[in-house]
């Protein structure tokens, strides 16, 4: 699943899909107590249950299951059988298994196989707040016997964006449709039909889905035939699936046309749409294809289905979901459209693409055991994105876009709110609330970083011995490590690339390689604690010092006792050939061969920590940057600034010296260190527009605008260049027009005319519309005009730019109300609704409204959305997650433990009011030093 919380431009990175692509998972919560066991927990109907735990017992195991659907789209009503094949590996009269929301009207046994198999009735008790039922038997089930467990029920299609839900489109001619989907991660197929739903009881589906003529299913499988129950009622039979989880079983039943291409070995890939968006997916189904071809080479085993379905759906929470041999996807996610999509629209695509089909290994083929694990499907898939797409699509350069994952989970991580990779779950809301960037970017930065130490080889040999010995099981966070270790013996032998020699060698940087890799040891450091560490470096002559310490927001570095081992890189002035070292220990030495005038340690960003250089370290750097900064990559620059900006906030670098640094930029071309920049300092000005700070925030605008002006005039108005020329570009105009710098202005203002006039029928740039849009939307006509466009369109990334565009106007009442209508649904997609409350609480007029919104009607959207889910901490960051006064941290305090179990205890509360609590103390310390910087002679010269 890809949670896609993609962000907003402005204050943003890479702007990928425009819309914030969240994910929302799962059911509609009852208030989950603390604990999760209770003492004798009673049934609907005052019997007890009998069965007190969250986490479904183990003697019970499901083998197969038998799945016929059929649901009406015009009643919003479904029902179906479910027939699960189960052992049993000790005697017991009780089944327990999920089910939520079903109307159960029969349940049966039957014992035996085939011809001879008697039949008996089973008593159904539920226990809604577990969402299990228990099956009552007349006598205990005979362990490794062979029974077939039969449930008729009934149940009414979500209104959520989960389980088995309704969407609906309109036709370009104005009739409104409705189809019926599915979004069963993580714990939603219980709303489709009764089933053990937990990762670990994995079996194999055969489905069958009724439907009318007029309507098409598709499922997880290629469709073996079609049989006419009666008049206006066909019924579908798919093939029998591989043995998988339950989160990964799909069905759509809709009116969808579709494109398909083979591949090289004749798996069978299609792209389903609604009709009128079938010339849009192209550019994906071809993606597709190439990427599946690129995983079935990489992971050497053939992907095991005979086809690959991706489907757009109208209304999707998340940005895309994995399920086996029918992905689905938001249609932002899926759909371009060559005359207007942008060209992060374009890597985006492209991205989920290779996530999803990442999947089909890791995590479908493979599976974690338990949520707690879940960064061993997510961190992967999040990390095999790059490292396909960067041979599959050279040309978008998605080494570029990395590295600002890293830094968005430091962001984070960096609190004490945060959480080790694996780490325990149980309830529901836990559940949700691990589909985070702890779990995503941390996982696929660590990767990374193992990668970089062990060499890819190394590294592509250990996951492909991991994925073959566990194809089709479940694992632990343990068993990826001992895959990786059996390539890297700790008895000293020698191994690929010579990582993993014990011989001696004569400089102390070949450290690493003098001992066994410990690669389990090494890696629970990273992922069983959370944070991550500060290296401290001071150069006495040759002596290199280093020393690590948690760095923690807050309360700068604190003595947690947690240790790391760092695969420490480095580069000197001397000698750019990397240098390795694994620093294990508090603190170490190393000697250099001579005395350098610089020393710049984690080359390229392959490192998840940070480096603070003592002494002059920093202005030598800084002295680098100004005179030569080519002397080190574009990412090296892009972690100097992040680095110098996150030691500021622990007090271990003054403000002055950080904003002295990225001076620099006025130089820079590369679009990673312009866009960490930009990153780092329209925050600033972000906190000042909540505090009525208006002469310094107008001052530091200005100055933003002047250290990036010769930028800004050299941009041509077209869509010329690489995919991050082309992305850079749409930044720098989108942020010079809403400073209203005037060239831009006025350009903005011609273009947004003449588009008008022409009905909005002239082909803009794709990469200065949203530039245009965002100053259309200035007046009441543009903004009136932009709307009535967006009700016509038939394009993601056109949609999603007017949408930006409309949350940037400045009249209060037109905020109000594109609130109340994306809340609302109709015209503007619920799913919309987290965005424009975000980029709402992001504008200085509007911010105040967002806040408002979230509070009034926080019940409805826990919902609608759910509570631990990504959208639901994707609000509540982006409505209070700048204030940096004492009064609004009381308010954010106040609501939010007014809530009690209905979101008090959420890690999204936690993160923002230490966040609130960082702000005030940073605006307390930096303020009046920005003010007097600002007055500086040297700023004169930009």
């Amino acid at each position: 699943m890809i949670p896609l919380s993609v962000r907003w431009p402005l204050g943003t990175m890479s702007f990928l899909l425009l819309a914030s692509l969240l994910m929302l998972l799962s059911v509609s919560t009852p208030s989950w107590g603390q604990s999760s066991e209770t003492t004798s927990p009673k049934a609907g109907d005052g019997t007890p249950f009998p069965w007190n735990k969250m986490r479904l017992p183990e003697h019970i195991i499901p083998v197969h299951y038998d799945l016929m659907i059929h649901a009406n789209l015009t009643t919003l009503t479904f029902e179906g059988t479910t027939a699960i094949e189960i052992t049993a590996s000790q005697p017991t009269s009780a089944i327990i298994l999920h089910s939520n929301h079903l109307q159960i009207s029969k349940a049966t046994l039957k014992k035996g196989a085939g011809e001879r198999q008697s039949e008996e009735p089973l008593r159904v008790l539920e226990y809604p707040p577990h969402e299990q039922i228990a099956l009552l038997a007349p006598e205990p089930l005979a362990v490794g016997f062979p029974y077939t467990v039969v449930i008729d029920y009934a149940g009414n299609l979500s209104e959520t964006f989960h389980g088995f839900y309704k969407s609906t489109y309109r036709t370009k001619e104005g009739e409104v449709r409705t189809l019926a989907s599915t979004q069963f991660e993580p714990i939603a197929a219980r709303m489709a039909f009764p089933c053990f739903d937990e990762p670990a009881f994995k079996a194999s589906f055969l489905i069958k889905i009724r439907r009318e003529p007029r309507h098409l299913a598709i499922s997880n499988m290629p469709l073996v035939k079609s049989v006419t129950i009666a008049e206006g009622l066909i019924e579908d039979h798919f093939d029998v699936t591989v043995k998988m989880s339950t989160y990964l079983v799909a069905f759509i039943i809709s009116d969808f046309k579709s494109v398909s291409k083979m591949t090289k070995s004749g798996v069978k890939v299609s792209v389903y749409t609604v009709p009128d968006k079938i010339n849009q997916a192209d550019y994906a189904l071809d993606a597709a294809v190439t990427l599946l071809e690129f995983y079935e080479d990489y992971f050497s085993i053939p992907y095991p289905l005979p086809k690959q379905d991706l489907a757009a759906i109208p209304d999707f929470q998340a940005g895309a979901m994995e399920n086996w041999g029918l992905t689905t996807y938001r249609e932002s996610s899926l759909l371009f459209d060559a005359e207007k999509s942008s060209a992060s629209s374009k890597l985006g695509i492209t991205m989920v693409v290779s996530h999803e089909l990442a999947h089909q290994w890791f995590g479908n083929l493979v599976t974690m055991e338990w949520w707690n694990d879940l960064w061993l499907n997510e961190g992967f898939a999040k990390f095999m994105e790059f490292v396909s797409v960067s041979v599959t699509h050279p040309e978008l350069k998605v080494e570029e876009h990395f590295f600002d994952k890293c830094f968005d989970a430091m962001e984070v991580d960096a609190l004490n709110s945060s959480h080790p990779v694996s780490t325990p779950v149980e309830n529901p809301a836990q559940i949700r609330e691990m589909f985070d960037d702890v779990s995503y970017e941390k996982g696929a930065c660590i990767l990374n970083m193992l990668r970089d130490y062990l060499s890819a080889d190394a590294f592509k040999s250990g996951i492909i011995q991991y994925l073959q010995k566990y194809s089709y099981k479940n694992t632990k966070n343990e068993d990826l490590w001992n895959s990786m270790a059996s390539i890297c013996p700790t008895d000293g032998t020698q191994s690929m690339d010579g990582f993993c020699s014990a011989g001696q060698h004569s400089s102390s940087s070949s450290h690493w390689r003098q001992e066994g890799v410990d690669v389990k040891t090494m890696m629970n450091t990273w992922t069983l604690q959370k944070g991550f560490p500060m290296i401290t470096v001071t150069v006495r002559g040759r002596n290199v010092h280093m020393k690590q310490e948690h760095y923690q927001k807050g309360s700068g570095t604190i003595e947690t006792g947690y240790l790391w081992h760092v695969p420490l890189t480095f580069i000197t002035s001397k000698s750019n050939s990397v240098q390795r070292f694994l620093l294990k220990t508090k603190t170490d030495v190393l000697i250099l061969p001579e005395e350098v005038e610089w020393i710049k340690f984690n080359v390229g960003m392959n490192g998840y920590y940070i480096v603070h250089y003592e002494d002059d370290g920093w202005d030598s750097l800084t002295g680098l940057l100004q005179g030569t900064h080519t002397a080190i990559s574009s990412n090296d620059r892009a972690s100097l600034i992040n680095s110098a900006f996150q030691l500021v906030s622990i007090g271990k670098l003054p403000i002055e010296k950080a904003l002295d640094l990225t001076l620099y930029l006025k130089h820079e071309t590369e679009i990673m260190p312009m866009f960490q920049g930009m990153n780092e300092l329209i925050p600033m000005y972000k906190l000042m527009e909540k505090r009525e700070m208006n002469e310094v925030e107008t001052q530091f605008k200005a100055f933003l605008i002047r250290l990036l002006r010769d930028h800004i005039d050299k941009q041509t108005w077209t869509d010329e260049g690489s995919v991050s020329e082309r992305m850079l570009r749409s930044q720098l105009l989108l942020l010079a027009c809403v400073r209203k710098y005037q060239p831009c202005v006025q350009r903005a203002e011609g273009y947004f005319r003449e588009w008008k006039e022409a009905n909005g029928n002239l082909r803009l740039p794709n990469d200065v519309t949203l530039a245009v849009f965002a100053v259309g939307a200035q007046t009441p006509e543009g903004w009136d005009f932009l709307y009535k466009k967006y009700q016509s369109s038939l394009s993601s990334t056109e949609k999603n730019q007017i949408e930006f565009a409309l949350c940037t106007s400045q009249n209060e009442e037109k905020l109000q109300w594109l609130l109340d209508q994306s809340f609302k649904g109709d015209v503007i997609k619920t799913q919309e609704f987290p965005g424009i409350l975000r980029t709402i609480g992001r504008n200085p007029v509007g911010y105040r409204l967002a806040w408002q919104f979230l509070q009034e009607n926080w019940n409805k959207l826990v919902e609608k959305f759910d509570l631990g889910s990504p959208a639901i901490a994707f609000m509540v960051m982006g409505t209070t997650n700048q204030f940096s006064t004492r009064a609004r941290l009381e308010e954010v305090k106040g609501f939010f433990s007014s809530l009690k179990e209905n979101g008090s205890q959420l890690r999204c509360v936690q993160q923002t009011i230490e966040t609130i609590e960082e702000n005030i103390r940073w605006m307390d310390k930096n303020f009046d030093k920005i003010r007097l910087w600002l007055q500086n002679e040297k700023l004169e010269l930009l």
